[in-house]
């Protein structure tokens, strides 16, 4: 008896796109073919045209889409992605030029986050985008896929299978979107536990496969899933890390950035991303080794601006400085510090950094409050973190960690 063993090939893929001037259409096609090998296809060919718009009905030009219909016909093509945003005509008229499955940008970016989802609130964050996503683009079938209803007042015509596709995909994006809101309120309790603990956060964001997640392992011995693939994590983690001073921060590490990051992605992912907007300090995270760092330090910026993390403090990483060439004349934002993750390099220098950036602004203090100021008590415990409490002849007795300015005002009490 023979056996064979059966290999999953990976797919074949022609990468397609339309360099309009708004932006640098051969980095971004690059950035794309990152993504398909991320997403497990092997690239054969790019098709790149200069055009003033995309076409209108097949996104490339009738010359470059004879091109591309030659080049499928002669190679074993299984898959044509877009370095645009299609419209559902463009892709079915380019399907059918081709005989070729036809995706866009956004769609091959779902699909990796949807197979590096992890957590029960990364699955349904991507599941959330992509219905949201996909509802818009069902059109076009109504008529075959016209189906007869069965039962008490439903004989005749019916109603068509794309309608209640549609209807069925809205039932299913209000349950996620309630799902996602009891998480976010989760969420924002914990942060409001952590704040009113004392707790300070530090958050990382930065380009996808900047070295976020091997920094963090690094730090605190995480254990995140840490390869050279674009958005290798994708599920939000938190660590204490310990300052060089003895305090204890939270570390948390955030979903990786990217140049044109689709719209219901980061509406998807906003309550993950409000963990940056809610720190206490910001390390933006770069690729120092990287031709695009500049680019990167600014598409992060960018988001973080969006995000309304202005007034938050920032510290720029510049990763992977042990295989890095000349970075003179990059700007970055606010302090930087040189490390290596992967060699733990810097890391001392890094720590400092973050002591400095984090001036301690809450202490413990021990209180001695008259029965007839039970105001004070009651605010001691609203908004700091009672540690004891006894009942004494002379007053109640508090040890609690409190804001510095509520223990400067109490001071008449302390003891």
């Amino acid at each position: 008896m023979e056996y064979y063993e059966n290999l999953e090939l990976p797919e074949q893929v022609v990468l397609v796109g339309v360099d309009t001037g708004e932006f640098d259409a051969e980095t971004s096609m690059a950035e794309l073919e990152e993504l398909a090998h991320t997403a497990g296809a092997e690239v054969l060919a790019q098709i790149l045209q200069k055009r003033e718009k995309p076409d209108s009905a097949t996104y490339i030009g009738a010359g470059k889409l004879e091109e591309l219909k030659n080049f499928c016909e002669t190679n074993e093509v299984d898959l044509i992605v877009a370095d645009g945003e299609l419209s559902p005509s463009q892709q079915r008229n380019i399907e059918k030029e081709t005989d070729v499955r036809v995706i866009d940008r956004t769609t091959l970016i779902l699909d990796i986050f949807a197979a590096r989802a992890r957590s029960n609130e990364g699955k349904l964050q991507v599941e959330l985008a992509q219905l949201k996503y996909a509802l818009p683009r069902l059109g076009g079938k109504g008529v075959s896929m016209s189906r007869l209803g069965g039962g008490i007042g439903t004989r005749g015509p019916g109603e068509s299978k794309l309608e209640s596709d549609r209807r069925h995909i809205r039932r299913r994006i209000h349950s996620l979107e309630e799902d996602l809101e009891a998480l976010t309120k989760r969420r924002r309790l914990a942060r409001e536990r952590r704040k009113k603990d004392g707790v300070e956060t530090v958050a990382i964001v930065g380009y996808t496969n900047a070295g976020k997640s091997t920094l963090m392992n690094a730090l605190t011995n995480a254990g995140v899933l840490a390869e050279n693939k674009l958005f290798a994590t994708l599920d939000p983690t938190a660590r204490a890390l310990t300052l060089p001073d003895g305090r204890n921060v939270m570390l948390i590490d955030t979903v990786g950035l990217i140049r044109r990051l689709p719209h219901n992605l980061v509406e998807a992912f906003k309550s993950t991303l409000e963990e940056a907007a809610n720190a206490d300090l910001i390390l933006n995270v770069c690729d120092a080794s990287s031709s695009e760092c500049a680019e990167h330090i600014n598409v992060t910026h960018q988001l973080l601006i969006e995000l309304g993390c202005s007034d938050i403090p920032i510290i720029t990483v510049m990763n992977k400085c042990d295989i890095a060439g000349d970075l003179f004349g990059i700007s970055t934002i606010g302090k930087n510090v040189m490390i290596s993750a992967l060699q733990g390099k810097g890391l001392d220098a890094l720590l400092d950094a973050i002591a400095k950036e984090l001036p301690p602004t809450r202490m413990k203090a021990n209180f001695l409050i008259p029965y007839s100021d039970g105001g004070a008590a009651a605010r001691l415990r609203r908004d700091g973190a009672v540690l004891a409490e006894e009942y004494r002849n002379e007053g109640l007795f508090m040890s609690v960690i409190a804001d510095i300015h509520i223990i400067d005002e109490l001071k008449n009490y302390t003891v």
